[in-house]
């Protein structure tokens, strides 16, 4: 049984993009499913492993880690994954990317955001997700603008930009988000989708 674990719900945009970079780093790794729906991130236990009461939650090398976005940095530090490029210049752009992805976009089509907004009526929840998905992608693919067209964000292998998209892109399928204008992200998408550290972290195969 492996020493790694992971607090994880398949569905969830952050555990989804730990997953990948786990897979990424040829990590063994043991999932301990929270169920969000049924409120088991608020239940005593797993406030325990994160006050904060979110999912994901990494075991790694005898620390505990939360927050996606420190995890992925903490093993691109220690795994030498290489997630963003050394030029400062191009890192600070490829952070900028990653934000308006996990930061801008991720928190407000956040479920219980969306929930709590709608009162979970439909068809206002799905019109709440697909207001914010459809643009926030069109802002993304005019911020690839910026990187030259390579099979994923930065070039041959994927970054953090990527990490994070493809989760994101699960997201928008799954309410029905229309990004098919969206060449540059449909591209990224197909190179990252031929993967096998994407392919194993898709929800589906969780």
């Amino acid at each position: 049984m492996s020493d790694v674990v992971l607090w994880d719900y398949p569905k969830s945009s952050a555990s989804y993009r730990v997953r990948i970079a786990l897979n990424l780093a040829n990590i063994t790794y043991r999932i301990e499913t929270v169920n969000l729906l049924e409120k088991q991130h608020k239940s005593a236990e797993h406030l325990a492993l994160n006050p904060q009461g979110f999912v994901p939650v990494l075991d790694i090398d005898g620390h505990r880690f939360t927050q996606s976005l420190a995890i992925l940095d903490y093993l691109d530090t220690t795994r030498g994954l290489g997630l963003a490029p050394k030029d400062p210049v191009m890192r600070a752009k490829v952070q900028a990317l990653t934000y308006a992805i996990a930061v801008d976009l991720h928190p407000v089509c956040n479920l219980s955001v969306a929930t709590y907004a709608t009162k979970g009526n439909e068809p206002a929840r799905t019109n709440w997700m697909r207001h914010f998905i459809e643009p926030g992608l069109a802002t993304i693919e005019a911020l690839l603008a910026e990187f030259t067209p390579a099979p994923f964000v930065t070039g041959d292998k994927p970054g953090f930009a990527d990490v994070c998209l493809i989760p994101q892109l699960y997201n928008a399928k799954k309410w029905g988000a229309d990004y098919s204008t969206c060449t540059r992200i449909k591209a990224i998408e197909a190179a990252c989708s031929a993967l096998s550290a994407f392919q194993m972290a898709h929800p589906d195969q969780v």
